[in-house]
């Protein structure tokens, strides 16, 4: 009897635990801070917001972005992303045409340690994301 209870207690603990990992929201806005292995450009402000029809859409930086997505457990896939067309710095353009790029090739979602969204893809670095 003695034996089972730290077991049983241990379980409690774990049980409590997975219920309380982070989940991907949809109706909320997130605002990214880099794509891949580069911030972004001062000042530019870009922005993924996952509704719960299965589209995404969002800021790109210079254009309004939007794309059907799938979402099943950590796997997450954005259909390709169509955007406005709206001419900007090519500094900007060259940043927009990087996001919506990645946007393409994300396979998985996580959040990092310090409470950041990521979006994953095949290979690389992620898209790093905060909640608005």
């Amino acid at each position: 009897m003695y034996r089972s209870l730290p077991l049983a207690l241990l379980a409690a603990t774990l049980a409590g635990c997975a219920s309380d990992a982070p989940q991907l929201e949809t109706e909320r806005s997130y605002r990214v801070e880099w794509i891949g292995e580069r911030p972004l450009i001062d000042r530019s402000h870009l922005t993924v917001t996952f509704a719960a029809d299965g589209r995404a859409h969002g800021h790109a930086g210079c254009n309004h972005w939007f794309a059907g997505y799938r979402l099943k457990g950590d796997a997450v896939g954005f259909e390709a992303p169509g955007s406005t067309r709206k001419m900007c710095a090519p500094a900007l353009m060259e940043q927009e045409q990087r996001f919506l790029a990645a946007l393409s090739e994300v396979k998985r979602w996580d959040f990092n340690d310090i409470g950041q969204l990521q979006l994953w893809p095949a290979s690389g670095k992620p898209i790093r994301l905060w909640a608005e």
